[in-house]
């Protein structure tokens, strides 16, 4: 007879996945600083070595849906582990690597960590008690911005008194540490569904995400206008349209489209792409106006560790209002939290667009804006998470995280654009550029706002009903004992389990 040991205790496991979750969010910043360095210590050009983060960009949105779909088939511990074992790689190579090539190819690597992100919600999702879900998943959601922010600091760092291979060291060791963890501290997910791998899907998924991204990501080099960019850009959209057309049509689709188009997801992931665009385009814009030359009449001359550092408070404003978007959550509904934090967010890049005079003054309005990303970034997950079976967790959070992405390459290559088209004689960019950036930007996050009010309001009972209407359509789930590597038996019930009832016995 066999003993069933106790589970391990949530907080335990909730520190896992954060350092899992902050190894990638680091990761995503923590190059830019070092770009000139490693242009010039790698003998190459700047314009090709920004193929470190956009490799590492196409590859995280590409492959975070199919981690997060194979979470749901193979494991979500098992993948995760997985995911944290190639990121830790790829950051291995790119540090021991002396020729461009390869520290791209490790770059490339490391954009498999994409899939912490689903894999995380989906590990919260069937292993937390009710009550501590929608906080948690919240907390792992604030780690995005807060990385991004700490990133910049960490390779400004980095750059300034080490050498810029610590930045890859120092992401290896943390996602070794987490992968261990993960092992050892988080139970396997009970929850699976059995199914083949859509090879073609995958196929058309990379082909068509991946078109687009590597033209936004060089249209600044290539010409917005020229046959290249807009040949990629349209190829793209072509391939991704018969992606939607060929999965509506397959017994086990790599992608559920008609999970995708239920209202509330939608409009929360066209949410999620627009406040992507902000941020990361903030992220851009920032650190480059406090290290501008004082003589250009607007900006700090600041190092880039310490142009970094003015984006702390900032960047720390997220854990709070991450915080905050649950509370207003649980009360007021999902919808509520995501239309403030977007509106905190656009009040942030108008206060912005006016050029902050100092430093102190670019502090407060980063506080704005990033309390109120903090705040929807919080939002978007639990809004994902509750509209969808949990089934369709990792595939239904690692679509958002996609679009999270693709939001970062547009917003960061439309910005760095503005900037290079009005230029001074010097080559620095304008004050006017800068308004015109940050304006951009806010419109962008209002339109995000907006988007949210069409989200259904709250109704109690809502998921449940969704996730029953899904069962006769989806595939049978099988629920593996906590301890055992055993299958009980596959239960169409179990695919239809509300979001919010647990196991039973927790």
């Amino acid at each position: 007879m066999s003993v069933v040991q106790p589970r391990p205790k949530p907080g335990r496991t909730l520190t896992v996945l954060l350092l899992a979750a902050m190894s990638f969010a680091l990761a995503q910043t923590t190059v830019a600083p070092a770009i000139p360095d490693m242009a010039r210590e790698l003998d190459s050009s700047v314009s090709n070595v920004t193929w470190t983060m956009s490799g590492y960009l196409v590859a995280a949105a590409v492959l975070t849906p199919i981690i997060g779909r194979l979470g749901d088939m193979f494991g979500k511990r098992r993948l995760l582990v997985v995911s944290l074992a190639i990121f830790a790689l790829g950051g291995v190579l790119a540090a021991l690597a002396t020729q461009l090539p390869l520290v791209i190819t490790g770059r490339i690597l490391q954009g498999a960590g994409g899939g912490i992100f689903p894999l995380c919600f989906g590990i919260i999702r069937d292993e937390f008690p009710v009550e501590k879900r929608s906080v948690s998943i919240g907390l792992i959601s604030a780690i995005t911005g807060l990385g991004g922010g700490l990133g910049l600091v960490l390779g400004g760092l980095f750059v300034d008194h080490a050498t810029y291979h610590w930045i890859f060291w120092s992401g290896a060791a943390m996602a070794a540490v987490a992968a261990v963890g993960t092992q050892l501290l988080i139970p396997e997910s009970p929850t699976r569904v059995p199914g083949r791998i859509d090879v073609v899907g995958t196929l058309l998924l990379s082909v068509g995400l991946a078109l687009p991204l590597l033209a936004i990501s060089q249209g600044k080099t290539w010409g917005w206008t020229s046959p290249t960019t807009l040949g990629m850009i349209i190829g793209g959209v072509v391939v991704l349209a018969g992606l939607l057309a060929f999965e509506r049509r397959q017994a086990e689709p790599l992608i559920d489209v008609s999970i995708l188009a239920r209202r509330s997801v939608l409009s929360t992931n066209i949410s999620t792409l627009l406040v992507g665009f902000g941020m990361f385009g903030a992220f851009l814009l920032i650190p480059q106006l406090a290290q501008t030359p004082k003589a250009s009449g607007y900006g700090f001359g600041a190092s880039a560790t310490t142009a970094g550092l003015l984006m702390v408070p900032g960047a720390l404003m997220m854990l709070f209002t991450g915080s905050l978007a649950t509370v207003i959550s649980q009360r007021f509904g999902g919808r509520v939290a995501l239309f403030t934090g977007s509106l905190l967010a656009t009040v942030g890049l108008v206060l912005l667009a006016g050029v902050p005079g100092s430093e102190g003054a670019l502090i407060v309005e980063c506080i704005v804006l990033f309390g109120g990303i903090g705040m929807v970034f919080a939002a978007i997950p639990n809004l994902i998470v509750d509209a969808v079976p949990a089934e369709k967790t990792g595939e239904a959070t690692g679509v958002n995280t996609l679009l999270r992405s693709v939001g970062a390459s547009l917003g960061s290559q439309i910005c760095a654009s503005i900037l290079v088209s009005q230029a001074d004689a010097s080559g620095l960019p304008t004050s006017d550029a800068y308004q015109t950036a940050f304006a951009v930007s806010a419109v962008v996050a209002l339109v995000a706002g907006l988007a949210a009010l069409t989200l259904p309001g709250r109704r109690h009972g809502r998921h449940e009903a969704d996730a029953t209407a899904t069962v006769a359509s989806t595939p049978q789930v099988t629920t593996i004992p906590a301890q055992s590597g055993v299958t009980v038996g596959a239960a169409h019930a179990n695919a239809g389990t509300p979001a919010g009832s647990g196991r039973s016995g927790r």
